[in-house]
Parts: C-alpha cells; structure tokens; sequence
C-alpha cells in the first residue's frame, strides 16, 4: 500500500512536471508549495509571481514578507502552515490564472489538501475564493468570514499584496489575522477555554 509520504512525493513529482497548459512553457519553476504535510492551517494564494517562480517557492516577495509579518502579528507561526496557490504555474505578466488553468491545476490542490486535512484552508484574495467558493466574490463583503464546504473550513482574507498597494486595508488585514488565529485556536481546541474563543470572533464580525 502506498504510504501518505509516497503519496506526497508524487504529486509533488507531478506539479514539477506538470505540461497539461501553456503556463508550464513560461515558467522557470512549477511551484508545489510548502509547509508541513500535516499542518492545521493551509494558506491559499493566487499564482506564483516573479520571485517565486524563480524559486520555486510560495510568498518569497514582497507579498509574502508582509505575510509573514501578519501571521506573526497574530501570533501565527509561518513554518507551521502550508501555504500554496490555486495555480502552480506564474501566469504571464502576473495576470490573475484564467479559469481554464484553475480548472487544470484544480486536481493538484483537491490532492493537496486531501493529504493534509487541514483544520482551516484560508483564502487569500479573491481568485482562491471564487475557485474554492465556486461564487462571484466582493472581497469588501466576503474578508473575514468562514464557509464551511463538505466539512471543510475556510476563511477568507484579502491578498497580501492589497496591504502593499492599498494601505487603508492594513488594520483590516490585522483584524482579520487575528480573527484566523481565534477561529484556528477554536479548531485546534488551543489558545482558548471552550467557548471563549467563539464569544470573541462573535465579537470581532460584529465590528
């Protein structure tokens, strides 16, 4: 029987060698994604943009600093979630994946997060939530809400690389995080007593 670590080493083999659009003639490096194979946490992008397809890893820009900075704000360890993206492939010019390319890539993240079987996906900009969600989404209406799908949980927040060219939405972007944390810890069944951790992202949606 082929162990979950088979299972893990190839897909990821595949993602490496995937040729089924035209993003894997553009790119540098397909990029799986990382993190733990059995985080509680998945963190769910858009596409690879220029520094990650160059190499070959998730958030290395500067999107992905002020990622990091975020987590940490909300006490959020970065090395214990899996972050990847709906595409594993860097569209041209950075342009948002088209929904042919979703559907292609598709496969590779339903695997992904099958192995992981994480207690909380977060959808990190409109192009993971519309994929996931499978609706037309106004992130100013959809930030900082869960939707529970086939038993999954997901959260949504806005891109990283909004609080880069919109600085308005950083205290949001803050609230938001914290907000994950509360809902993870509330998941985990860490961080708070039972039903304390519920009060308060009551209290958090109705700001």
């Amino acid at each position: 029987m082929c162990s979950n670590e088979d299972a893990w080493n190839t897909l990821r083999q595949e993602i490496l060698e995937c040729q089924q659009c035209p993003l894997s003639k553009s790119r540098t490096h397909a990029v799986p994604g990382e993190g733990p194979q059995n985080a509680d946490l998945v963190i769910l992008g858009e596409a690879p943009g220029r520094n990650e397809d160059l190499q070959g890893r998730p958030f290395v820009g500067a999107a992905g600093k002020l990622l990091t900075e975020l987590l940490a704000g909300a006490s959020i360890d970065r090395s214990a979630v899996f972050i990847t993206n709906t595409v594993k492939c860097r569209p041209p010019e950075n342009r948002p994946p088209a929904p042919r390319e979703r559907e292609i890539c598709s496969p590779f993240l339903q695997r992904q997060l099958f192995l992981i079987r994480p207690k909380v996906v977060c959808l990190a900009g409109r192009v993971p939530a519309e994929t996931i969600l499978d609706t037309h989404v106004r992130m100013a209406a959809m930030h900082g809400k869960q939707f529970e799908r086939e038993e999954q949980t997901y959260y949504v927040i806005y891109h990283p690389a909004a609080g880069l060219y919109t600085r308005r939405l950083m205290p949001i972007m803050e609230q938001d995080m914290s907000k994950l944390k509360l809902l993870l810890d509330q998941k985990t069944g860490h961080g708070t007593p039972s039903g304390e951790g519920q009060r308060r992202l009551t209290d958090f949606s109705s700001r």
